[in-house]
């Protein structure tokens, strides 16, 4: 029997690591793969290709990048049509899009199919190897391996690499609004990336229900299916868009996006380079691609909407596995029921008696309270300990893994500590309290998250187990083993998924998950009298991966530190100031920011110009005014008609430069036109901070506003011109930034920034 219980504890660690393994294809490099599959290597080729500089909207490896995707199409025999244009999209974000679009002809003259991703990279120092080179080159590399089977498809298959998505999904936006072919489109395939590395996520977009999309996306039988309704939830609560937000919210039109999260640290950062995409990631963008492409080409794309939606989530060798909402509530009854006839059960053969069930809620309550606290103030803990984590904004550190691992093994030691405590409790009478709680978890998601309704799945393999400790003294370890094993292959991967996906800050999601998931090898564990050694042993092996992630803290080549500088020039005052964003700064720029009376720490900038995670100047200080050019404004009208002041004006650089970004004072515009676009009324009405227009640059473009306002009101804009040209500007020695630091993403970042006010009374 002790020798089955070990073997049967091994097999849960070996489920455990199953539970991550199965999510993904091996790779191998050099493998020879036939022109008709999709092979890797060939992949890889494409995003050597694409991300060998930065090539963000404005820069000179966009062209470049266009170029080379145009030309990889033209190879397959495709003919290829550009379609350029500005676009404002829903930020206030206005770009000339320049969207590259191929078509393979169908036999039939039904609804499309579309495969898209987007070339331009992150501004302004990512290489966009896996955003989205990968996804540029999967398309590429799967669209080549399609037209090697010399078959002519039965719908038409649209190949959309679209642009200015970094800018505001301003791409979409044109493709949608402006390009015939939008009008007869039945489904969209979207792949992106939020990382280098990790499972790529199967996300649904839809208006309505997603039964009929589930039901196909389960013929078309991809092997790595990796997906769930809980994700699926989430994703809908976040702000995140891609370029399929645009086909649903603007052309109603469904699709899949596929995205990988994992090594969130290199995302929009000078480390998201061809070296770094993990190879198995983009064979597992390959591994969607491939069956549907060959199934969505061939079957009919004109009635997947669906008013009606299903719970789904993806488990080892049966892949992805869905069943109706109408389902919840009898499946969540049948458990409540099961619940209540077996409690009834025990208390009957007296395998329970109500004190020492009561005693079952105490390790509860308190293996909860413990772990959730701990993993709450976990990040905020890690931060004051290593101040310049406030750096990475990400919120994923570089040794975050390890962070995950230790918290997850702290987590499991707690529960050991605290149910060897209660070792005299019976197990049976120890479980009435986890399945009472697990009840509760899913009758609340049911009301309140219904995508997570599939909890009740593993809880009957828990109830099963309850059954058996009931009636057998010394039950079946691998009996019990096997009844646990759905929530193994369910929950683990949770563990690591809401950290990666969210940051470190959701450390408590991972503690949680633990303890949740112990409960489940409750029947198993308490078979052991070992329960102490367990936490013992879990407790040493969270020392040792502390220890290593201490270690690995520091930052280093192979870690760097991100990192500011700009220099800000105030035209109106005649003054300048050299600024950062950094908490923590580093030799690079403290010789500009030493900590002296004239150094200012200054959170206001949040006001100003405008950033992801609203990050304003941490650090100012004074700075040789620099005779920069400023940018030409020309008041082309301002009048009043009827009850309407209508201004109208034209800014021109007189420098090379990336980007103008106009603020108002606080008032209502009416009406407002940029570069002929005019911005809608929902952006109007909800700008942040006085935010009219951000106008990513390309060819030195003028900006030109039309407004319309209240004829009583003062109008006051305030002007901020970047360019990118700090490190390579001749009137500047700022030495190039070390080995050890990148580029701080997400930021203006080594710029010169004028900023210039017009008054209009």
């Amino acid at each position: 029997m002790n020798l089955s219980r070990t073997i049967a504890l091994f097999l849960v660690a070996l489920a455990v690591y199953w539970s991550f393994k199965s999510l993904m294809p091996s790779y191998k490099t050099g493998q020879e793969v036939a022109t008709a599959s999709f092979s890797v290597d060939r992949a890889l080729e494409h995003v050597k290709n694409i991300s060998a500089e930065p090539h963000a909207v404005g820069f000179i490896g966009h062209e470049r990048t266009a170029a080379y995707i145009i030309g990889e199409l033209n190879k397959m025999g495709l003919q290829t049509s550009i379609q350029e244009g500005y676009t404002a999209g829903d930020w206030g974000n206005l770009s000339k899009a320049t969207n590259i679009i191929a078509k393979i002809k169908g036999k039939e003259s039904g609804k499309s199919l579309v495969l898209i991703s987007h070339y331009d990279s992150s501004p302004h120092s990512s290489f966009g190897a896996s955003d989205a080179g990968s996804g540029v080159a999967t398309i590429l590399e799967g669209v080549s391996a399609f037209l090697a089977q010399n078959k002519t498809p039965k719908n038409d298959i649209i190949i959309l690499i679209t642009d200015s998505e970094e800018l505001g999904l301003n791409g979409a936006d044109l493709f949608v609004k402006k390009h015939p072919l939008a009008k007869n489109i039945g489904l969209v395939l979207n792949f992106e990336a939020r990382g280098s590395g990790g499972p790529s996520y199967m996300l649904i977009e839809t208006n309505r229900g997603n039964s009929k999309l589930i039901e196909e996306f389960v013929k078309a039988n991809p092997d790595y299916p990796v997906a769930n309704s809980l994700a699926y939830s989430i994703y809908k609560m976040l702000p995140n868009d891609t370029d399929l937000t645009v086909f649903r919210e603007d052309g109603d039109i469904e699709g899949f996006n596929f995205a990988f999260i994992d090594d969130h640290f290199d995302y929009h950062t000078a480390l998201d380079t061809y070296e770094r995409l993990d190879r198995k990631t983009l064979a597992h963008q390959g591994s969607y691609l491939m069956p549907l492409l060959d199934h969505f080409s061939e079957n009919s794309l004109d009635n997947l909407k669906s008013l009606n939606d299903h719970v789904y989530f993806n488990i080892p060798f049966f892949k992805l596995v869905s069943y109706p909402f109408e389902w919840i509530w009898p499946m969540f009854g049948l458990a409540v029921l099961l619940f209540i006839i077996l409690v009834g059960v025990g208390l009957k053969k007296k395998a329970l008696d109500l004190k020492s069930l009561g005693k079952g809620f105490a390790p509860l309550l308190l293996v909860l309270l413990i772990n959730s606290t701990f993993g709450w103030f976990s990040w905020s803990a890690l931060k004051w300990w290593y101040p310049g984590y406030k750096d990475m904004l990400h919120g994923f550190t570089y040794n975050g893994h390890s962070y995950i691992l230790a918290f997850a093994l702290f987590a499991l030691s707690v529960c050991f500590f605290v149910y060897n405590r209660f070792r005299k409790v019976s197990t049976p009478n120890l479980l009435v309290a986890p399945i009472f709680l697990w009840l509760v978890i899913c009758g609340l998601v049911s009301v309140y998250l219904q995508g997570a309704s599939f909890f009740v799945v593993p809880l009957f393999g828990l109830l099963a187990a309850f059954l058996v400790t009931i009636n057998q003294e010394k039950p079946s370890s691998f009996l019990l083993l096997f009844l646990a094993l759905p929530a193994i292959f369910m929950y683990a991967p949770f563990i690591k998924m809401f950290p990666v996906g969210l940051g470190l800050k959701m450390m408590v999601a991972s503690t949680v998950f633990v303890t949740l998931l112990y409960f489940y090898l409750l029947p198993l564990f308490g078979l052991s009298k070992h329960k102490m050694r367990f936490g013992i042993i879990t407790i040493l092996f969270y020392v040792v991966v502390s220890i290593s992630a201490h270690i690995n803290s520091d930052f280093s080549d192979e870690r760097p530190k991100p990192s500011s500088l700009l220099y800000v020039y105030d035209a109106d005052a005649k003054k300048a100031n050299w600024a950062t964003y950094d908490n923590v700064l580093i030799g690079w720029n403290s010789q500009y920011l030493v900590e002296t009376e004239n150094s200012t720490q200054d959170d206001s900038t949040n006001k100003t110009i405008s950033s992801k995670y609203s990050t304003g100047f941490t650090y100012t200080s004074d700075a040789p005014t620099k005779p920069l050019p400023e940018p030409e404004t020309i008041i082309t009208r301002d009048t009043i008609v009827n009850e309407n002041r209508m201004i109208s004006l034209c800014i021109t650089p007189k420098r090379n430069v990336n980007r103008l970004e106009v603020f108002t004072n606080d008032i209502n515009i009416n009406k407002a036109t940029v570069n002929g676009i005019e911005l809608s009324d929902f952006y109007l009405q909800n700008r942040r901070n006085g935010k009219l227009i951000t106008h990513y640059i390309s060819n030195n473009d003028y900006t030109e506003i039309e407004l319309e306002l209240a004829k009583d009101k003062k109008l006051e804009l305030t002007l901020y011109e970047a360019a990118n040209d700090l490190l390579t500007n001749n009137q500047f020695s700022v030495p190039k930034r070390p080995k050890n630091s990148i580029p701080m993403p997400f930021v203006l970042n080594d710029a010169t920034l004028i900023i210039k006010k017009l008054t209009f009374e």
